[in-house]
């Protein structure tokens, strides 16, 4: 009796389904039925894109090439495609085995054969398709032929309908790959290699918070494992062989896994158990008579409920809605979420480099090196001395049956949680390994950057702006400035942003003035400000450490630096690595007199600073633009003045004319002393003055949570009687007129005693009103700072009006911007991402100091 069609298709949610069919079975209209219009990539069609014509043979290779490309990108970004063709041949078919498994897609046969009658008939309907009867005749024989042989092609699944019915009935649905657990967001306690470790397990479980208890069943060892809130464990393999208790370890998980609580990978030595247990031939070794021996001693149930564990584990799992994945010896960034031969033995024994090292073992390729996938990869398999994070991976077999420690990841805490090994259980081949005792994994990783990470087109999300779009000219230009003048990239992790200044001034004479800036706040929600006085320098950032040893164990580099100074654009501040070291004792020992190393739990600082005098950094330029301009000036003007003089003596009425002249040389005299105050000879740190106002990290910690008069508070703290000097400042509440009075009037004090005037800040430091972020700071700079910025003449009546016209839109969208990225730049660095990660935000804040913005806003 012939077997009835199967019409429920269950087929993978992510595969390449290949549709068999003579012409006219109807495989197009079956695909439009059951596929999504972009899932379905059609011979037909293809032919038509490349000629106009889907009827056109002789481009026939030419469509195919462009389905295998098609096809190609859909699976490599893992999107289901269905292969609408008649592959009819065994060749045709073996092009597509290939496409999906180069992508770790499960290739998936469907038959579409409704008879030969109904094939003819329909193709004798269409005008397009003009043969008889044999094409379809021959094309049907021959797929009946291979049918038994699809699976033997490499095939997963294969679908046969074989009557007009069947093709109608037919109802797909899809299923999610057995290693497709991202519906389970955790949270998750992930365990490295136990290898029969079961004391330590137990342990480790019991500092986790679960709840062990054993008991006796008919007989029958048992065990109950109750997990804390919900949690629940993952194992990477590797329960078995070596320890002393591979029995009790094997009960925990399996019990757990049962009760749905756990998740467990196969590692390689439960392969190796599971080939033995069928009585397939193994070497006995690493362990695995042990296992052996402990399981010939064990009651009946749990070595007939083994076997079928064992053959239920899979490759991996991906979970927390693809966050996370955790395999025995790790997964490149194509594998995941995907299922083939080669992902199945990659997951089980990593990549090798065919090499054998002095102990006898192969020699493993660092595949996570080159990792760069946003899911973080957890697994085990290579014993370490502690875990380390590298490139969003980590390794958690810390070698607890060879003596070292048994390790647990919490996920999404990213704590790890670790007992020791009562005793070492097995001596290794290999010693344990370990990156450099001075620097992180990630920083050995870090040591080697790729122009591939920071160049082209970018798109960058931050959590504070959302997508931050950097066009390829731009970032060409931040590369070169980086790869010529910036500091060392392992310092490099954060830039400040730019800021706008406020609105203009409609009082009489005034460019810029405070009543703007409080009012801005005031128009977006804003209740209260915090204003701080601007010195006249040069905007630094301060990498402060400790130590020379937490400088090298933090920021990855080899040297014996304590810190780093550098410049808004990432040049190094100072050109004397003496000077650099000598102003970061200073402001070390103004934390070490704060106290601040124990009160924020950390061994580093990041400090957004301002460092006088101006000529420090400045003195290249005063000389080379600022002076001559005066100088110019007031040559150009005295000549004026003495011409006039002449024409006078002539009886030529020039009196409003020398007054003009008079007016503009008053202007230039202003303009010539405008800077001296900013200026004074540095012959030694002592001569530096340095004003923090923003601790923006530590370690764990990112500061922009708290407000700015907690920034101000702890700035004081650090001002001392020498270098590192105080700022001025106060808080403004803007509903209150009296306070914004005041506030001006001091503005007005601070610029008329020389200084460069006032910031004004929301208190808090991340502020948001109805349309979203709003500026972090807005500066208001002092009438005579402004000379030097615009020009000697600038506050001219005439001069001003044009002034006043000026637009700040783009100022302002680059200083929102910039500030998303530093912030994301931080943060990014607090949690120990790749330095590539953190340079990708830093790259794009000087990278959008390239747009076309008025320098002097």
């Amino acid at each position: 009796m012939r077997e009835v069609d199967k019409t429920n298709l269950e087929i993978p949610d992510f595969a390449l389904v290949v549709l068999i069919g003579s012409t006219g079975s109807g495989k197009s209209t079956f695909a439009a039925r059951h596929f999504l219009p972009t899932e379905i990539i059609s011979s037909d069609r293809c032919r038509g894109l490349v000629s106009d014509d889907e009827t056109n043979q002789d481009v026939s290779a030419d469509a195919f090439e462009l389905m295998r490309d098609i096809i190609g990108k859909r699976l490599k970004h893992r999107k289901l495609a269905v292969v609408d063709a008649t592959n009819v041949r065994q060749a045709d078919r073996k092009a597509w085995i290939e496409l999906a498994r180069k992508w770790h897609a499960l290739p998936v046969a469907i038959v579409l054969d409704p008879g030969v009658d109904i094939c003819v008939v329909r193709n004798a309907a269409r005008p397009d398709r003009p043969f008889g009867a044999g094409v379809p005749q021959r094309m049907t024989s021959e797929i009946r032929k291979g049918l038994g042989g699809l699976q033997r092609e490499g095939f997963r699944q294969v679908w046969k309908l074989t009557n007009e019915a069947s093709i109608e009935a037919a109802k797909i649905s899809r299923q999610p790959l057995w290693t497709d657990k991202r519906h389970d967001t955790g949270p998750f306690d992930i365990i490295g290699d136990v290898h029969g470790c079961a004391d330590e397990l137990q342990a480790l479980l019991g500092q986790l918070g679960y709840e062990v208890v054993w008991s006796q069943d008919r007989g029958e060892r048992t065990v109950a494992v109750t997990p804390p809130n919900g949690r629940k464990l993952v194992f990477v393999g590797d329960l078995v062989d070596r320890g002393p208790n591979t029995p009790d370890v094997l009960r925990i998980a399996m019990s757990m896994v049962a009760a749905r609580t756990a998740y467990c990978v196969q590692g390689n030595h439960e392969r190796k158990l599971s080939r033995w247990l069928e009585g397939r031939k193994v070497t006995i070794a690493h362990g695995l008579q042990q296992t052996i021996d402990q399981l010939d001693t064990q009651d009946r149930g749990l070595r007939e409920a083994l076997p079928a564990f064992l053959d239920d584990l899979r490759s991996h799992v991906w979970l927390d809605g693809g966050r996370l994945a955790v395999a025995h010896a790790g997964l490149k960034e194509e594998m995941i979420g995907r299922g083939s031969g080669t992902v199945r033995e990659f997951a089980l024994y990593g990549e090798t480099t065919g090499e054998i090292d002095e102990f006898g073992l192969p020699v493993r390729a660092d595949w996570a090196t080159a990792y760069r996938g946003k899911t973080a990869v957890v697994y085990g398999h290579t014993p370490m001395l502690s875990a380390q994070w590298l490139n969003n991976t980590l390794c958690i077999d810390t070698g607890c049956v060879f003596g070292g420690k048994l390790t647990a990841l919490r996920w999404p805490e990213r704590e790890l949680v670790e007992v020791p090994a009562i005793r070492t259980w097995s001596e290794p081949v290999r010693p344990l390994g370990a990156s450099s005792m001075e620097k992180s994994a990630q920083a050995d990783a870090d040591g080697v950057l790729d122009i591939e990470d920071v160049a082209g087109r970018r798109w960058i999300e931050t959590e504070l702006k959302g997508r931050v779009v950097v066009a390829e000219e731009n970032a060409a230009a931040a590369l070169e400035a980086m790869s010529r003048f910036a500091i060392a990239p392992q310092w490099l992790v954060y830039l400040p942003p730019t800021m706008s200044p406020s609105e203009t001034s409609s009082h009489a004479d005034w460019l810029e003035r405070p009543e703007e800036a409080f009012a801005y706040f005031r128009e977006r929600g804003g209740a209260e400000v915090v204003c701080e006085q601007k010195h006249m320098g040069s905007r630094a950032i301060v990498a402060l450490c400790r130590t020379a040893q937490a400088a090298r164990s933090r920021f990855g580099i080899s040297g014996d630096e304590t810190g780093a100074i550098w410049t808004r654009t990432g040049r190094s501040f100072f050109g004397d690595d003496a000077m650099t070291e000598g102003l970061l004792a200073q402001l070390r020992a103004s934390v070490d007199a704060a106290g601040l190393w124990g009160e924020l739990k950390t061994d580093w600082l990041l400090l957004d600073a301002e460092i006088m005098p101006w000529s420090a950094k400045a003195s290249s330029l005063i000389e080379s633009q600022y002076k001559p301009v005066a100088a110019s000036s007031a040559a150009g003007l005295r000549l004026g003045r003495d011409a006039l003089e002449r024409a006078k003596a002539r009886g030529v009425d020039v009196m409003d004319l020398s007054a003009r002249f008079a007016d503009r040389a008053v202007r230039a005299g202003k303009y010539a002393s405008a800077w001296s105050p900013y200026v004074w000879p540095v012959s030694s740190v002592e001569d530096l003055r340095v004003a923090p106002f923003h601790l923006l990290a530590s370690e764990g910690r990112v500061w922009f949570d708290h407000d700015h008069i907690w920034h101000m508070s702890l700035a004081d703290r650090l001002a001392t009687e020498g270098v590192v000097v105080h700022t001025k400042w106060r808080n403004v509440d803007l509903a209150d007129a009296a306070a914004c009075t005041e506030a001006a009037a001091w503005w007005e004090m601070l610029i008329a005693s020389g200084g460069e005037g006032m910031v004004v800040k929301p208190r808090d430091f991340i502020s948001r009103g109805k349309k979203g972020l709003i500026q972090p700071a807005l500066k208001v700079r002092g009438r005579e700072y402004l000379r030097m910025i615009y020009g000697p003449e600038y506050d001219a009546p005439e001069n001003l009006v044009r002034l006043r016209e000026r637009h700040l839109g783009g100022k302002r969208n680059l200083a929102l911007s910039e500030f998303a990225l530093g912030h994301e730049a931080l943060k990014r660095f607090v949690e120990r991402q790749p330095l590539r990660r953190v340079h990708e935000c830093v790259f794009a804040v000087l990278a959008l100091e390239s747009e076309p913005i008025d320098p002097r806003l």
